[in-house]
């Protein structure tokens, strides 16, 4: 039976995030992309704790996004959510794509974090 574009993704979590933990010294930077918006966390999975996070729905964004569904407003989250990690002194992280293909609006955003001083 052929697998829709949605379960693909759905399978393609599960097997990164099998692979794919976040520590206290290195945080896992979850990115969610929806149709109309971008999310970026930073997560430390040994405590369960959500440390850092970013998004096109926050009103600072929003006011000075047109669309949060494109490549523009993941690079305003790169660098937002790269600017409050380095605020909390996280500097390395490890990347998960949540499923997505590192292509696009999840790449625009992981070049842009990048920039702004994350390693990963």
């Amino acid at each position: 039976m052929k697998l829709t574009g949605r379960e693909s993704k759905e399978r393609r979590h599960r097997r990164i995030r099998g692979r794919v933990s976040g520590s206290t010294e290195r945080p896992r930077l979850a990115i969610f992309r929806s149709h109309q918006h971008i999310y970026a966390q930073v997560i430390d999975d040994t405590q369960h704790h959500t440390l850092v996070a970013a998004s096109t729905v926050e009103p600072e964004l929003k006011s000075k996004l047109a669309s949060g569904s494109n490549c523009n407003a993941s690079v305003e989250v790169g660098k937002l959510i790269a600017a409050r990690s380095l605020e909390k002194g996280i500097t390395k992280v490890v990347f998960d794509r949540g499923g997505n293909l590192y292509h696009g609006r999840v790449k625009a955003l992981a070049e842009a974090a990048r920039e702004a001083g994350l390693d990963f």
